[in-house]
This record gives C-alpha cells, structure tokens and sequence, in this order.
C-alpha cells in the first residue's frame, strides 16, 4: 500500500491488490486512496473480517516494533480472473512475505507469482507472522529482493555462517538465483546489487520524525527510477533521498511533493 502511495507520487500508475472490511477503517482507505488518485479497482470486500490493523510502537533507538493484528480482511484475498491481466501487464509485481501468513491469501498469491513477469519481494519478518519453508520459497520465486540488513543477516544465517555483508549477499542471489537485491540500511546507507555489480551509497543524516514507512518509500523511488531508465546509480540516490525523507515525517503516507524532497536536501547539503 505504501509502495502504491510514493508510486503515484512519482508519476507512475499503480495498482492496489488487497481486501478490506465493510467497516469505518476499510470506507475511510478508499476515500483515501481515491482522494489521492491511486486505483482502487481491485479492493476486495470482505463481509466476515474487518480492515488490517498494525499497531506500530517507535523504540528509542528509532525501531519500530509491530502489533499486527490477525485474521483480518486482507488475509482472504480470493484469486479474480481479472487480476491475471493486471499482474501480466505490470512493469513491476510488488509482493511481501507478510501476505502469505494465511493460506488464501497464500495461494492467491503463488497463483499470481506464475503470472508476473518481474516480481519484486519486499521481505517482512515480523514475529509470529512468517514460516521458514514459505519464505525460502517466496525468494525463490522473486526476481527483484529488497530487505533490511536484519533480514539479510537472519535468513543467511538460515543456511551460511557468513558474517561479511558482501559475502551474504552474494549468498542470497546464489542460493536463490535472484537476479538483483538490494538492502537498507537505516542510516548507514544501503547497498544494491544489479548488472553483476554492488553499488554502495552512504545515506543522508536527517532529523528522524519516525521510520514507518521509509523502506516502502525507499523501493518506490528506486523502481521508479529503473522505469524511468535511469543508471542504478541514480536510482540508488534517489531511493535513498525519498526513504530520508519520508523518515523526517509523520506516518508512511504523508502529504508531500518532490520538491520538498529537492528543498531538504538542498537545505541539507549548504
């Protein structure tokens, strides 16, 4: 949802697949989502769950712990002739872990996974919400991984005593045939992986608001970017500019423009 948002911020068209409850909350995400131009054709409607919660608590060290509440409506996403032409047709499929902790939504997803012709999987391990088994096979599916550097260091840890990231990486895209990864680092930066190469960028110091969100905003710049045709490197920046910048911010989904992104950095750089 939040990769759609900073999407459509970019100036591409993007499309939601999700399921939401016939209460307040699931009325209030259309009028949302409408209200910002993002579609909305393909929201489910569930009659027995209610709209997903998460209920995210900041630590002291700007980490934010996660209460996601389960089972609820986007647990129960049912496979519809007309998302095979949608997910056919896309540039990119953008797919997380966390939609396989219930088996219909599950299977609507692998369903799709053989459909998709560029699939992007943004890793989210959120204890109890994943299966070991199910996330080997999630990446062996994906063309495109983006994770934190948690996540790296706790599935290749899985099957690797490496402890060098390069090492890790290299182990992941070998052991998975993934053919490009990148991974966040918070604010050290993050590290790319494309056209057989690592791509290094250090990050930019700002005055962090809450990180909700930045990882999501982050991977919307960075596949914006690649569709746009633009050099890893600069893709890399530009990703790396928009989940800073997001963190100086409220909640995942605020209110911005572009050229707030090119003010704080121009501010930032003087």
């Amino acid at each position: 949802m939040n990769v759609a948002y900073h999407a459509h911020k970019q100036g591409k068209n993007p499309a939601l697949i999700t399921r939401i409850g016939v209460d307040d909350e699931g009325k209030e995400l259309l009028n949302i989502f409408n209200r910002f131009g993002v579609c909305t054709d393909y929201f489910q409607m569930d009659f027995d769950h209610q709209t997903g919660k998460v209920f995210a608590q900041p630590n002291e060290h700007n980490e934010v712990l996660y209460d996601i509440v389960k089972p609820v409506a986007w647990d129960f996403i049912d496979y519809v002739d007309e998302l095979a032409a949608l997910v056919k047709n896309a540039g990119y499929f953008v797919f997380g872990s966390l939609a396989a902790r219930n088996k219909t939504s599950r299977d609507t997803l692998y369903t799709l996974l053989d459909i998709a012709t560029q699939k992007v999987l943004d890793i989210n391990l959120r204890a109890p919400h994943y299966d070991k088994r199910i996330v080997k096979d999630l990446l062996s599916k994906a063309d495109f991984l983006k994770m934190n550097l948690a996540e790296l260091e706790l599935i290749t840890g899985w099957f690797s005593s490496y402890t060098n990231l390069e090492d890790r990486m290299k182990n992941i895209l070998e052991q998975f045939e993934i053919k490009n990864l990148v991974v966040t680092m918070g604010g050290d930066g993050a590290m790319l992986y494309m056209n057989d190469k690592i791509i290094k960028h250090a990050g930019f110091k700002v005055d962090v608001a809450d990180t909700v969100g930045s990882g999501d905003a982050f991977l919307a710049g960075l596949l914006s970017k690649l569709m746009d045709k633009a050099s890893p490197e600069t893709a890399l920046d530009f990703a790396s500019r928009m989940g800073a910048f997001i963190a100086t911010q409220r909640g995942a989904c605020p209110e911005y423009s572009l050229k707030d992104i090119e003010n704080l950095f121009q501010v930032k750089s003087l």
